[in-house]
């Protein structure tokens, strides 16, 4: 296999972009960044995923004092460390510390009494894949890691809060029709439920180039293993590189107002067909692209061929539930700023309702789930009446049942 440079194939085949979308931003602000992040002390959940470490890498740059990284990826967190060590002229403050532990658990609380207060808390611990939603038992996952854990963190960090929290959403939560979706579309209004008492702040954006889990990050894996890869043909999308996925999210938790919503402001021709990106992939690590017709065709493919230039591909037609064929980072209710920042957008009317509502409304999701009979549809029904913009799409069909 031709190895190649993921962050450059990112700039010349994904994002057209030479500089980062915030390179800007960064500058403009980089003076009222220093002066809040300078010296103070950081604590980052979920920070071993794709997005929460290009966080770290973004808020490094600023030199803060301390630096508390927790994640459930124990070997996520050993990468990092390694990433953070290896990497010339990094600034790593001297308490530094990572802790393999769910933040919704006794441990984790301890810690935060005992090590902290933290000035900036950034939480990216979340369900974020569509393909999370294949049943009852996967969407009560994802609703208690979305929702229910980030109400009792809230809570609890209301003992003490932070200057500055943020929770990752994600553009799905515009008009979702996923319940991954619609679980980030509620996390959002749980999570401004708390805005007026600390300053909370989010941001939806675009698909990261290669993050973590995704379709792209695995065909590092299916060439390794020289398997074939599979990719919807019809489909296309918003991206922004790992390192962007970090720097918005930074901006938007140091610089954003209590209660605003941040995106990156991308337009229509900046969307990408995975089909292009899969074809310029697979030239770039010196294969051709085979067509299969379905997916046994491609999986016997090396079985009936030694020769390992042509690389199979299967390109099909999209049909999982919760699939959206188009991205949004608002709705028409929105009221949005596309003037304040170079690089991002800005809701300012997000909803907030009462944390007696969302008290009740978590009440209600639980006392279905703790129901003996119900299934994945008796959810989907009750979070439309939460969500009354939430159309889920279902089709019977998951991505697990897919290459």
């Amino acid at each position: 296999m031709q190895l190649i440079n993921i962050n450059n194939f990112i700039k010349e085949y994904i994002t057209h972009r030479e500089q980062s979308l915030f390179a800007g931003d960064l500058l403009e602000y980089n003076a009222e960044l220093s002066e809040k992040i300078y010296n103070k002390s950081v604590l980052v959940i979920g920070g071993a995923g794709t997005i929460g470490s290009s966080f770290v890498h973004a808020i490094l740059k600023f030199r803060p004092a301390k630096l508390y990284i927790v994640d459930t990826n124990e070997n996520g967190l050993t990468e990092l460390t390694r990433d953070l060590r290896s990497t010339e002229n990094q600034y790593i403050p001297v308490d530094y510390k990572t802790y393999p532990m769910d933040f919704a658990t006794d441990i984790f609380r301890k810690m935060v009494r005992n090590e902290g207060p933290f000035q900036i808390v950034a939480n990216f611990a979340a369900h974020k894949h569509v393909r999370s939603e294949k049943d009852k038992y996967s969407i009560e996952a994802m609703l208690g890691n979305n929702v229910f854990n980030a109400k009792q963190l809230l809570d609890f960090l209301s003992e003490n809060p932070p200057e500055h929290f943020f929770c990752v959403s994600t553009d799905k939560a515009a008009n979702p029709v996923n319940v991954m979706g619609a679980s980030k579309k509620l996390m959002e209004e749980t999570i401004m439920a708390y805005s007026t008492s600390m300053k909370i702040t989010t941001a939806r954006f675009a698909n990261v180039a290669f993050s973590n889990g995704s379709l792209l990050d695995g065909y590092i894996y299916r060439l390794m293993k020289q398997q074939p890869l599979a990719c919807p043909g019809d489909v296309k999308r918003f991206f922004v590189s790992p390192e962007e996925s970090g720097q918005i999210c930074l901006l938007a938790c140091i610089l954003g107002n209590s209660g605003e919503i941040y995106f990156p402001k991308l337009h229509d021709d900046q969307m990408v067909y995975f089909k292009d990106i899969t074809i310029n992939f697979l030239e770039q690590s010196g294969k051709t692209v085979i067509q299969a017709n379905t997916e046994e065709e491609a999986k016997a493919y090396f079985a009936d061929n030694e020769d390992s230039h042509n690389y199979p591909v299967y390109f099909f037609t999209s049909d999982t539930s919760g699939e959206k064929l188009y991205e949004e980072f608002y709705d028409a209710q929105d009221i949005v700023d596309l003037e304040l920042y170079q690089g991002m957008g800005v809701i300012k009317n997000a909803k907030v309702v009462t944390l007696a509502k969302i008290e009740t409304i978590i009440e209600k999701l639980k006392m279905l789930m703790q129901q003996s009979e119900y299934d994945k549809s008796d959810i989907v029904l009750a979070m439309k009446e939460i969500l009354p913009d939430f159309q889920h799409i279902e089709t019977g069909k998951s991505l697990d049942g897919k290459m």
